[in-house]
């Protein structure tokens, strides 16, 4: 049994509110199964555990009361949660080596400096990113990430939202103005601004500041899509493709990570072989993340690289393999028909392979993404988008109108450099976050 399964349960609480809010969280092992060798200080700090709201942040704010720096403070505190939550030894064993070899990569001693990082490690490993608390960190992180965006999107919207106007013929023309120069692109602003005006008038809204709350959810709608079906037989085999420079390997080291944390077994293949440096570089982000590493040397058939990657993956039981292509070839072969090719030689490897492909697009390029969005999809098709550099641009509105124009999900953000900085893309939260209050 894995890590993440074993630590599953109930909270036993006094009333049935507390029962339900504990039913998705993990459970701290009652004080009859403490450890036989239990200090008197670690049995105060369980009954302080037991006592305390099942949230992360709470059993940290209480762990790491003491904790100033890394060392062996830390560990013993971390040590003890693993056990209150009955998980396998060697399996914290394992979470706490990963930990420490991060923090000695990064040259981090201070909690200030790390303890994020810890509290986004612990939150994926014990499933319990969901928490409200997490929920807060990501809506922080998304608003700072988004200023740049929320200035350039509402320059010239905040002037519309004001009092003292009605909702004329003149003001509609402004607000698809306002959306064009906030790189939603002139289609979507078009469409967008319908949507607005007609469930205003269903609504009855008739003043200009009540819009801006209509349109935080016309916005959060657009990114609505039809769920699909995501079961299946490991290996997951994800295929990423997009234009050099899109931040598309740091990319995929992030994603990794989220799903090393997560306790899945994930290989990393560079089927990049014409950049040079391009294999060295994903390497070393693997590295980074805790992922296994396959690669040939520079020059290899890139279809090749992947067709091996996949036999590995499927051979060694592999939950996940993620493959790096080309953004741009140093020959005179097509980009789109290598990544053809290297689709076909992943379905030959395995059925239905890939699961995924995700085409990366950096945000600052605007309504260029259009276009690159529409190139890769038309070559060989692409199931979902994941934004990097969201952070500090000020175009982060051309994510709507690559939701409107194309009917592609956006599944990851990127927010930061750090490995914590990609983050599952949440409509309503980034709406509000390019909207504002």
């Amino acid at each position: 049994m894995s890590f993440f399964s074993s630590i599953k349960g109930l909270l036993g609480r006094k009333n049935t509110a507390e029962a339900q809010e504990a039913s998705a969280r993990p459970a701290l092992s009652p004080a009859g199964n403490s450890a036989p060798d239990e200090s008197p200080g670690e049995s105060l700090l369980l009954e302080a555990l037991r006592a305390a709201p099942p949230k992360l942040s709470a059993w940290l704010d209480i762990l790491l009361a003491e904790v100033r720096q890394a060392g062996p403070l830390l560990e013993a505190r971390l040590l003890l949660l693993f056990r209150a939550l009955e998980t396998p030894a060697d399996e914290a064993g394992r979470f706490i080596a990963a930990f420490s070899r991060w923090l000695a990569d990064m040259g981090y001693t201070r909690l200030e400096e790390f303890r994020s990082e810890l509290q986004y490690r612990l939150a994926l490993a014990l499933d319990m990113e969901d928490e409200e608390d997490e929920k807060s960190r990501l809506l922080l992180k998304l608003g700072q990430g988004l200023s740049k965006s929320r200035a350039h999107f509402g320059r010239g919207l905040q002037s519309l939202f004001l009092a003292g106007r009605g909702l004329d013929e003149g003001f509609w023309e402004e607000m698809e103005e306002a959306l064009i120069l906030g790189d939603v692109g002139f289609d979507a602003a078009v469409e967008l601004t319908r949507r607005l005006r007609l469930r205003a008038s269903h609504e009855g809204v008739t003043a200009p500041p009540a819009l801006r709350l209509l349109l935080r959810e016309e916005i959060a709608a657009v990114f609505q899509t039809e769920r699909r079906i995501l079961a299946l037989t490991p290996p997951e085999i994800i295929l990423f493709a997009g234009v050099n420079g899109a931040g598309k390997t740091t990319t995929i080291a992030k994603l990794a990570h989220r799903y090393i944390l997560q306790g899945k077994k994930t290989l990393l293949a560079a089927a990049d072989t014409f950049r040079a440096a391009a294999i060295e570089q994903l390497e070393v982000w693997a590295a980074r993340s805790g992922a296994d590493f396959y690669a040939r040397a520079q020059g290899s058939d890139p279809a090749s690289v992947a067709y091996a990657a996949a036999e590995k993956a499927v051979r060694e039981g592999y939950a996940a393999l993620m493959v790096d292509t080309a953004g741009r070839l140093q020959s005179k072969s097509n980009l789109m028909e290598e990544l053809a090719k290297i689709r076909r030689a992943l379905g030959k490897a395995r059925l239905g392979a890939p699961q995924r492909s995700v085409l990366v697009l950096d945000a600052n390029t605007g309504q260029n993404a259009l276009s690159q969005v529409k190139l890769f999809t038309e070559a060989g098709g692409v199931d979902e988008i994941m934004l990097s550099k969201l952070d500090g641009t000020a175009k982060g509105g051309m994510a709507v109108a690559i939701a409107m124009t194309h009917k592609l999900p956006i599944s990851h953000i990127g927010l930061g450099e750090k490995m914590e900085d990609l983050r599952p893309f949440d409509a309503a939260a980034f709406a509000a976050a390019l909207v504002g209050e």
